[in-house]
């Protein structure tokens, strides 16, 4: 880079690492043909040389990688999580310094940024590995920064010699980017001995260690069952860096998921339905397999099926563009849960959609 005699940065597109980390520049002709191209504005950043008379202004930093614009798009993108929010910013804090480190020849081991997800399903685990792959591309941590999830049946064979390759082959893809293992124990088999899972397990931790560089591991899952998981597999645990837990979200918080859903999706609801809506989230929380966002998205999508039955079948004629829009109390009082909440209790179902 030209010494101009200021502490200026620019953009290098096509770098797949962070300045004197020795890894080799990823040709972008190459990203194109793997179905990830770099796209505008998500290139790597060039420091100069920090020396002692010297310095480089974070903010601009912070401003030309545009990270914390991802980061805002999730706390846009994802109700509550605070904790999660706040961990990721502190690990993209973590990686910015660490640029800034290797300019002033403050040479230390590049940050372990292998991680572990645990929390019930529909916590936004997913969303925020994908967040977090755009995060370490723009920083140059990873080439390409794209997501590959998957499962045990993804990884682990049915016969000798099928695990191998099918490990190998998702590896190869992840390549550049970010490998989420969901339900990562289902690896491990314990009372099986002859389960192949330990086979994709030994691979994966090959790679996580010697070509750590080159790829992000995010294992996924219930706490308690993960924690089992990393005692049974220590050399599994001792490769991640970041356990971040996310919580199940509260009733007010999926209320809030379900109105940030409706309006992307251009719907609304009545204040008689969302007082349904309420309710009926209420009472699925406490049923079996309740997948916190995931589940409200499906109640939703329910209601719009109801709604749809209601205009095209009710025989309304004329509809308003707002009729399109409003879901209405008893699209969701049609669902069996309140039926099945008002048998437990004794009250008949009819009198209970009118006193809810």
């Amino acid at each position: 880079m030209e010494d101009n005699g200021t502490n200026s940065f620019k953009m290098v597109p096509g770098r797949s690492a962070p300045p004197g980390a020795g890894a080799p520049a990823v040709d972008p002709a190459d990203e194109k043909s793997a179905g990830t191209p770099l796209p505008p504005g998500m290139s790597n950043i060039e420091l100069p040389e920090i020396t002692d008379a010297g310095g480089v202004d974070v903010a601009e930093l912070v401003r030309e990688t545009r990270v914390f614009d991802v980061l805002d798009e999730l706390d846009t993108e994802l109700v509550g999580l605070a904790p999660v929010k706040t961990r990721i910013r502190e690990i993209a804090s973590l990686l910015i310094v660490d640029m800034m480190r290797r300019r002033a020849g403050l040479d230390s081991e590049r940050p372990t940024l292998h991680m572990s997800f645990t929390g019930s399903p529909g916590t936004g685990k997913t969303t925020v590995a994908l967040r977090m792959a755009t995060v370490l591309h723009r920083l140059g941590y990873l080439a390409k920064g794209h997501l590959v999830a998957v499962t045990r049946d993804d990884l682990v064979g049915q016969y000798i010699g099928h695990t191998a390759p099918k490990t190998r082959e998702v590896l190869k893809r992840a390549m550049g980017g970010v490998l989420f293992i969901d339900e990562a124990y289902y690896l491990y088999r314990q009372e099986n001995e002859r389960d192949y899972g330990q086979e994709s397990i030994e691979i994966l931790l090959q790679v996580m260690e010697n070509q750590r560089q080159d790829i992000v591991v995010v294992l996924a899952g219930y706490k308690d069952r993960m924690e089992t998981f990393f005692q049974s597999n220590p050399g599994m645990g001792s490769r991640i860096a970041h356990h971040i837990d996310f919580p199940d979200y509260t009733l007010d918080e999926l209320m809030a998921i379900a109105k940030l859903m409706l309006q992307q999706q251009r719907y609304d609801l009545s204040p008689e339905a969302e007082q349904a809506f309420h309710e009926l989230i209420e009472i699925r929380m406490t049923r079996p397999r309740f997948a916190n966002a995931r589940s409200v998205r499906n109640a939703l999508e329910r209601a719009r099926l109801r709604q749809a039955g209601r205009l095209v079948s009710g025989g309304q004629g004329f509809l308003t563009k707002d009729d399109l829009m409003r879901i209405e109390a008893a699209d969701i009082r049609k669902s069996s849960l309140f039926k099945a909440d008002a048998e437990a209790a004794g009250t008949p179902a009819s009198e209970n959609a009118h006193t809810g």
